[in-house]
């Protein structure tokens, strides 16, 4: 091997062992929202530069929800760094309001409210799971993940309690509507309607 050749093998090799370093930090977005389906990086990071467009999920409902650490290892495979900085375990992704069929926006709600009795509740949410659907239901305590398959009792919207019947025992289980045929019970699905809950109050 000539001298040339052995200085662009280690020039090379020293690329490939400093990409890692070299990742460009990014921060969450306080909102992340996609407007096509198609789940990006920069629909998820500020920052995400030549990144941007690197689709990591794609949305079937009105909301995607991502594990954080597999967030973070997708952003990580595609150059960026995001630290976490939260410890948050998971990240929600919402349809934006200028997609096709998507809620209207913050001023035309409100001007509608504004002609409406007090008392009325705006436009209700898209229902995903539908009383009498076969619902996957996940708890996760101290790092395990356990799934079951349950029949649903009622109608609900991402972020809405729904009540499932396990097909195995018959037990009923409290579980919150995480999308479509998915539901989450315990602590993380309480987060999930809390926050479910914060971002339709805020509409």
């Amino acid at each position: 091997m000539t001298l040339l050749h052995r200085t662009l093998a280690l020039s090379a090799a020293l690329v490939a062992l400093a990409g890692p370093a070299l990742a460009a930090p990014v921060t969450l977005k306080t909102n992340p929202v996609d407007d096509d389906g198609r789940v990006t990086l920069g629909d998820i990071f500020d920052g995400a530069g030549g990144a941007a467009d690197v689709m990591v999920a794609r949305r079937v409902g009105p909301s995607v929800v991502m594990e954080a650490g597999q967030l973070q290892a997708l952003a990580r495979q595609a150059g960026l760094d995001w630290t976490n900085p939260n410890g948050l375990r998971r990240v929600a992704v919402r349809q934006g309001v200028d997609a096709p069929g998507a809620a209207p926006t913050v001023q035309a709600a409100a001007a509608s409210a504004s002609i409406r009795p007090a008392a009325r509740r705006p436009a209700a949410r898209e229902t995903v799971i539908k009383r009498n659907d076969m619902v996957r239901v996940t708890y996760e305590v101290g790092g395990v993940k356990l799934a079951v398959l349950g029949r649903a009792m009622r109608d609900a919207a991402v972020g809405e309690p729904v009540a499932v019947t396990n097909t195995t025992s018959n037990r009923i289980i409290d579980a919150v509507a995480a999308g479509p045929g998915q539901a989450i019970a315990g602590p993380a699905g309480d987060a999930i309607r809390a926050d479910a809950l914060s971002q339709f109050a805020a509409r």
